[in-house]
């Protein structure tokens, strides 16, 4: 029976892997006179561990099972499984699983539509309406993908962008 306690292995870092063993590196400085004694050993630069997870947005989910009422707003992505009635606000990406229900208007980077949203989408750069997809509603987007058997009721903006930067100038009636 021992009585001290044995050195235990300090797990890593949750979501990382242990440090490596660096081995030594040994310099030798510059000379006619180089001799194996005269090499000094340099510390290796240890690895940087950087969190991609913190850089990334994160996705807050609604389950299948799950039925709210309210309003969304933040940064982050956000995915609808279950149902949602009211506005949705995101600096991120909103995808609308098969089988989901939205009900509210939407403001996103992003829209993934495969589930069914009444409501507008307003101001997103893309929209995409999947194969069983459904929207009633309006839409102003930048781009839009809509698959075969995919289903909208309303009207559609797309492909604008800023007025400024149109090559289409109005004129105002008169040729000049």
């Amino acid at each position: 029976m021992a009585l001290w306690k044995e050195p235990t292995k300090q797990s890593p870092t949750p979501g990382f892997p242990p440090d490596p063993v660096t081995p030594a590196r040994f310099e030798v400085p510059p000379g006619p006179e180089t001799k194996p004694e005269a090499a000094t050993p340099v510390a290796a630069a240890a690895p940087v561990r950087t969190q991609t997870r913190a850089a990334e947005k994160s996705e807050s989910l609604i389950a299948p099972d799950i039925a709210i009422e309210g309003k969304i707003e933040g940064a982050g992505h956000v995915r609808v499984a279950g149902r949602f009635k009211g506005d949705i606000n995101v600096h991120g990406d909103l995808t609308i699983d098969p089988r989901a229900n939205v009900t509210g208007s939407v403001r996103a980077e992003k829209v993934i539509i495969a589930g069914e949203l009444v409501g507008n989408i307003d101001a997103a750069a893309h929209v995409e309406l999947t194969q069983s997809g459904a929207l009633t509603g309006d839409l102003k987007a930048g781009t839009l993908t809509v698959a075969a058997g995919s289903r909208m009721r309303g009207h559609a903006e797309f492909g604008w962008g800023d007025e400024k930067s149109s090559t289409h100038k109005p004129t105002n009636g008169s040729a000049s």
